[in-house]
């Protein structure tokens, strides 16, 4: 992996998908930092530096977004759609992270510019081996205009 500091926003409600992502990207050793909030609000304080994470300097952007659809307050579609009209984070990767097979989804995210849609996979092993190879791919192989 690379020398810098390598983090990660983690934007998911379920505390046990929370765990699972965290847990697996620990034992890859995959991200210095992980952040995690549990609504689309909180999501888009942290990435536009808003309410308790005013603090730019302690609250940077993230190397990669890991965005769940189904969330509490604003839903993870119009957290997307926000990131992209952003000029200042519109480039920033953001991997939808979901439950949801529903080609409707999909396509709204993709129409949203997401990086990537990915389903959560039921079997851990799966889960762990898919957020291996997510980590290896946007953390160490994915080369980043500051890098």
């Amino acid at each position: 992996m690379k020398g810098e500091a390598l983090n990660i926003l983690l934007v998911e409600d379920n505390e046990a998908h929370a765990e699972l992502v965290m847990r697996s990207f620990e034992d890859h050793a995959l991200a210095n930092k992980i952040h995690h909030v549990k609504d689309g609000e909180e999501a888009l304080d942290y990435v536009f530096n808003r309410g308790l994470y005013a603090d730019a300097e302690t609250y940077s952007l993230p190397h990669v977004i890991l965005l769940d659809l189904r969330l509490p307050k604003i839903d993870g579609l119009e957290v997307l759609r926000q990131i992209r009209e952003s000029d200042v984070t519109k480039s920033l990767p953001v991997v939808v992270l979901t439950t949801s097979a529903a080609e409707t989804d999909a396509a709204k995210a993709y129409e949203y510019h997401a990086n990537s849609y990915l389903v959560k996979p039921l079997d851990f092993d799966q889960f762990s081996k898919l957020m291996k190879d997510l980590g290896y791919y946007w953390l160490a192989w994915n080369h980043y205009p500051w890098s």
